[in-house]
This record gives C-alpha cells, sequence and structure tokens, in this order.
C-alpha cells in the first residue's frame, strides 16, 4: 500500500532532508510545492508543483489525495510584517481548511521554538502564551498558526502535530543561518565579526531532526500533539564557533564587534521529557560529531 506525501516547501534545507530520507523507502509517493522560479536540486521521482500557500486556488490545484501533509512553507525574509504572516498563518490556514475532513492521517506542521516567547528554559510543550506575549512577527504568526491547527483538531477535523525545531544544522543549510556562515569563514582564513558570543543556544543534527519527524509520521492516531525538536543541551554561541574555528584550523573570529540585541533572549533550550516518554526519542548525534560531519561538507564545496 502506498503512502502518498504532500511536503510543502519541500525545496528548502529541511525539506530536501525529508525528501532524501522518504526516497530510500519502499511503496511512498511524494508530491512537492516550491515557491519560486529559482534553479534548485529537484529528486528523481518526485513531482514537484509551483505553490504559493497564500493563494487558495494554488492550494486547490494540488488535489486532495495525499495520506500526509507536512508543512515546511513560509517566507524567509521575516522582517516583511506583511508577508511573514500572511505566509506563516494565513497560508497555514489555507491548508488547514482545505484538507480538514479529507481523510488526511497526519498534518505536520513545522512550528518554531519562538513560540515560547521570553519563558524560562527548557521549555515544555505544555508551557501557556499568548500571542500578544510574542515580540516579532514571525514567533506572532507561528503561535498564530498553532493556535488555530489546535482548534482544528478539538473539532475532529484532522489529526495535527506541531513541531517546535530550535537551531537545526548540517550539511547543506543555506548561509543564512550561523553554523554555515562561520564554517564559511574558517574555510577562507577570513576574519569575521560576532557577537560576545554569550547566548546559549540549543543545536540538533539534520538526521537526528528527520528522525524525529518519521518517529511522528509513524505514530498511530496522534490527537494535537507539541513537541519540540531540540536536544535539550544549552552551549555558549562563543563555544560553537572556538568549536569550529578548531576543527578547521583556521578563521580569525572577532567577538563583540556586532552588538547583541537589547531584547535578545540570552539563553534557550528545549525540554526533551516529552519526546523520550512519548516517542522513546532521544538525539543520537554528538555536537562535535555533527560538526566534523557539516564541515567536512563545506570544506568540498565552498569556493
Amino acid at each position: 500500500m502506498n503512502k502518498n506525501f504532500l511536503i510543502l516547501g519541500g525545496t528548502g534545507f529541511l525539506g530536501k532532508n525529508l525528501i532524501s530520507f522518504l526516497k530510500k523507502k519502499k511503496n511512498i509517493k511524494i508530491t512537492s510545492t516550491y515557491y519560486s522560479k529559482k534553479n534548485f536540486k529537484k529528486f528523481s521521482g518526485v513531482k514537484y508543483v509551483k505553490c504559493d500557500i497564500t493563494k487558495k486556488k494554488d492550494i486547490y490545484r494540488l488535489g486532495t489525495n495525499y495520506d500526509y501533509i507536512i508543512n515546511f512553507a513560509g517566507y524567509v525574509n521575516h522582517k516583511n510584517k506583511n508577508k511573514t504572516i500572511k505566509s506563516h498563518y494565513n497560508g497555514c490556514k489555507n491548508l488547514a481548511d482545505f484538507f480538514s475532513n479529507k481523510k488526511i492521517k497526519l498534518f505536520l506542521q513545522m512550528g518554531s521554538s519562538l513560540e515560547y516567547g521570553y519563558k524560562k528554559s527548557p521549555h515544555k510543550e505544555n508551557l501557556k502564551t499568548e500571542i500578544s506575549e510574542m515580540k516579532s512577527h514571525y514567533s506572532k504568526s507561528k503561535l498564530m498558526a498553532t493556535k488555530y491547527l489546535q482548534k482544528i483538531s478539538k473539532n475532529n477535523l484532522m489529526n495535527v502535530c506541531v513541531v517546535r525545531p530550535y537551531l537545526i544544522y548540517g550539511p547543506g543549510q543555506e548561509f543564512n543561518r550561523i553554523i554555515p556562515i562561520v564554517m564559511r569563514s574558517a574555510i577562507k582564513n577570513l576574519k569575521f565579526d560576532c557577537s560576545d558570543g554569550i547566548q546559549k543556544r540549543d543545536f540538533l543534527y539534520i538526521s537526528d531532526f528527520i528522525g524525529l519527524l518519521i518517529k511522528i509520521i509513524n505514530c498511530k492516531n496522534i490527537k494535537f500533539q507539541i513537541f519540540n525538536a531540540g536536544s535539550g543541551k544549552p552551549i555558549e554561541i562563543k563555544k560553537i564557533i572556538n568549536q569550529i574555528i578548531f576543527i578547521s584550523k583556521s578563521g580569525k573570529p572577532n567577538f563583540g564587534a556586532i552588538k547583541s540585541r537589547p531584547d535578545e533572549s540570552m539563553i534557550s533550550y528545549a525540554s526533551t521529557s516529552k519526546l523520550e516518554k512519548f516517542l522513546k526519542w532521544v538525539p543520537k548525534i554528538d555536537l562535535n560529531t555533527g560538526l566534523v560531519k557539516t564541515y567536512k561538507f563545506y570544506k568540498k564545496n565552498v569556493r
């Protein structure tokens, strides 16, 4: 029996890695959406459809013959208020409205760790947060989407799970995230500006993240659940940067050259107790191993 997946935003870092994993399995059909016309790597056997989830007519053209809907889609530049809210909230709402009552086995939504706002870490999934507490357009839109999906699920219209990723990293990530940025600078032996790096963050290697998604997909009869996607182990950004410099034996970080934002949370990390109890999931890749694997990729590919 085939399992039919619709992956919204399947051309991004997370989506590509999930598709790569699923393609290795038998009896899997995959449809992936993309937003822009830019060149991207296509997987053989995957159907690609251009789709703007903020437009209902685009969603209608996707059809309904799917078992699993996985939503990675969203506007990348979070500085634009209207586009951020339209893509991360209105787009999600459009999807949920369309696929409700369509016998979907699971609607899997990518939320955000920022939905916890400034709550003290470690963040547990049952922490109560309100939209009024959110400081950014992105965190507001993500929490609005979560609350809407919760309502859909309570009305028994669709099985829903929201995953709240922390800092996912690994080979092939775009150069708009801290680890790829630092690695490129180190490989080129550049001097680069950074903050003092005393912020503590939660990093999770991409294969562990994909393993978590597969655990959720294979879990029977999920009735609205929220799961963190993190290691549960906070680490200073400065230590991450210094570890990359140690691995590469090059690069010159200029700590303190960039001032931290006044409203920046200084420590943010996940509680993983629910993951361990509910899904029997724990990360397999320790941070140093993950950084070495990632560095080897960029060493071959950075020009």
